[in-house]
């Protein structure tokens, strides 16, 4: 397992705050036995935790131009037709996934394609599962354009605890179904919004997997 470059600044702080606390506990030992092992115990488990959540993946992509394959690993909380204002400006079926913070948090292309929109917007930070963070959180908006999908949008939102959006993706350039376009810190969700046609392949509460689980098929 190797680590995502976006943690290296996090994981230098938490290595640095664990050093300074073992070292501290070691070179002035003050506090009783017992609670000095706990104290320790503790900040090793935090280390353990923050490099499982920079945790990058070995997985292997089968390409499937039929298939809109999960942006992100985690659980589908939406599926439902909405009215999409920032892009289409008209109805779309979205899929939304909910990524808790033990989930891998690297973002992938739904699609392949080239990429024909992006646009970073700031925001609020509400709980991800709130009905406005779709609109009201920071994100960052991508849509691809395919030709048997034709353009789907993705949209990366920050929740409470995520407080950074990191997105790679650029207008006019390619997409590679399957690779990473972006990384969101701590977790929080990705919403598709899919041609009306799209035949969904997944259910509310189902766990998926990033560039592997088909979220959706088209009809051509």
């Amino acid at each position: 397992m190797r680590l995502h470059r976006e943690g290296t600044p996090t994981l230098l702080l938490a290595l640095a705050v664990v050093c300074f606390g073992l070292f501290a506990l070691l070179k002035w030992p003050v506090l009783p036995t017992l609670l000095a092992v706990l104290i320790g115990a503790t900040l090793i488990v935090l280390l353990g935790i923050v490099l499982w959540f920079f945790r990058v993946p070995s997985r292997t992509v089968v390409s499937d131009h039929t298939a809109v394959l999960s942006p992100c690993d985690g659980k589908v909380v939406v599926i439902e037709e909405v009215y999409e204002p920032e892009y289409f400006k008209d109805k779309r079926r979205q899929v939304s996934i909910f990524m808790s913070p033990l989930n891998v948090h690297i973002n992938y292309f739904p699609i392949g394609g080239t990429t024909t929109y992006y646009k970073y917007h700031p925001g609020k930070y509400l709980v991800a599962w709130h009905p406005k963070s779709s609109t009201e959180n920071e994100r960052s908006t991508v849509v691809v354009r395919n030709p048997q999908h034709g353009e789907v949008l993705f949209r990366q939102i920050a929740g409470a605890l995520a407080r950074r959006i990191c997105t790679y993706a650029k207008a006019a350039t390619p997409a590679v179904q399957g690779a990473e376009f972006g990384f969101i810190k701590f977790g929080s969700r990705v919403d598709l919004f899919l041609p009306l046609d799209a035949t969904i392949e997944v259910t509310i509460g189902q766990v998926v997997t990033g560039s592997t689980s088909v979220i959706a098929r088209s009809k051509t």
